[in-house]
């Protein structure tokens, strides 16, 4: 049997030139920033290569880690810094056609205007596979209506959007503490911010607007899997537990049940190298047609992602959606 061609969805780099600019604009980053940079693979090309080697036929379709530009930069120096991480990033893709078959264009959305035409010139002129937006834009959530050109536009180009989150530890566990700690921000508050993200862009109607959209959403769409219950008839009786705003009107201006939304989103792979457990729960809500493999590489683990996969109690057929299937329908191009 030939060997199985497996396509990375959602891998991280950073490009020289893009790391050089953010760190004139913005040299202290804090604990992100540092941990980054001590990652070698998302700078050194021949290491992440000799890693992608032990994998066989396998490629990585590139794009920018954490922060999000939007928390240190805005206005045209934010748009200017997208601009030269996405030339950067076709350029590695030129260069390196076996190896990074597309990239995920950047976007500084605190310029909505801007985004929208970096979007076009990202996908029409440079080759995007599509773009990344995260879970809040400097603290406003993606469903405020000015941030609907974007999901129009890419909409309209018919490419998807890779939905990365972005709660830091700022944002604290308990009221009485001024910071997240122990991590958990990251461990468990980013599944929450994806969950939350999804389900209120559901609730504004965004997919009655554009029923062609395309959101992949990291690490398997969060929590939405193992909470349907709680999102689904949880939430059917939306408002009862709320007496300061009337909801009453949200669910009937939908065209369809809230929680059948949540099944058009995608979910990748990248959950740190779980084991089958999560992998299964996400497989069996979204379906093998809206599943993704992605391991989040060089910060999360290749290896054990790509064996939870191959553990899975599934047909071949189903498997080679998830590998590669999936990818090359969403990003309309041969990969295997």
């Amino acid at each position: 049997m030939a060997a199985q061609t497996i396509v990375d969805i959602y891998c991280h780099i950073f490009p020289d030139k893009f790391f050089q600019e953010m760190n004139r604009i913005a040299p202290r980053l804090g604990n992100i920033g540092a941990r980054l940079r001590g990652v070698k693979k998302l700078f050194d090309l021949d290491e992440r290569f000799r890693e992608m080697d032990q994998f066989g036929d396998y490629r990585e379709i590139i794009s920018l880690p954490n922060p999000p530009i939007e928390d240190f930069a805005s206005g045209e120096t934010g748009l200017a810094l997208a601009r030269i991480g996405n030339d950067a990033m076709a350029e590695l893709c030129a260069q390196h056609p076996d190896r990074f078959p597309a990239f995920v264009a950047a976007l500084s959305m605190t310029d909505v205007d801007g985004s929208v035409k970096e979007a076009r010139r990202a996908v029409k002129e440079l080759g995007a596979a599509g773009v990344q937006i995260f879970t809040n834009v400097a603290g406003h959530p993606l469903d405020e209506g000015k941030f609907e050109p974007i999901f129009s536009t890419m909409a309209e180009l018919d490419a998807p959007i890779w939905l990365h989150p972005a709660r830091t530890s700022a944002m604290s566990d308990y009221a009485s503490e001024p910071k997240s700690r122990f991590e958990m921000w990251w461990c468990f508050g980013w599944p929450y911010d994806t969950s939350v993200a999804m389900v209120r862009l559901v609730l504004r109607g965004l997919f009655d607007r554009y029923p062609g959209l395309k959101i992949i959403t990291h690490h398997l769409g969060g929590m939405i899997a193992f909470y349907d219950g709680r999102i689904g008839p949880g939430l059917a009786v939306l408002g009862s537990r709320t007496l300061d705003e009337d909801y009453s009107k949200v669910l009937p201006s939908l065209k369809r049940p809230h929680l059948d939304y949540l099944h058009d989103f995608y979910g990748d792979t990248a959950l740190f190298g779980g084991g089958v457990h999560a992998v299964r729960c996400g497989l069996e809500f979204f379906g093998s047609e809206h599943v993704v493999f992605a391991t989040d590489t060089p910060l999360g683990p290749i290896a054990p992602t790509i064996d939870s996969i191959r553990k899975l109690d599934i047909s071949e057929s189903d498997r080679r959606k998830i590998f590669v299937g999936n990818a090359e329908r969403l990003l309309k191009r041969k990969l295997a």
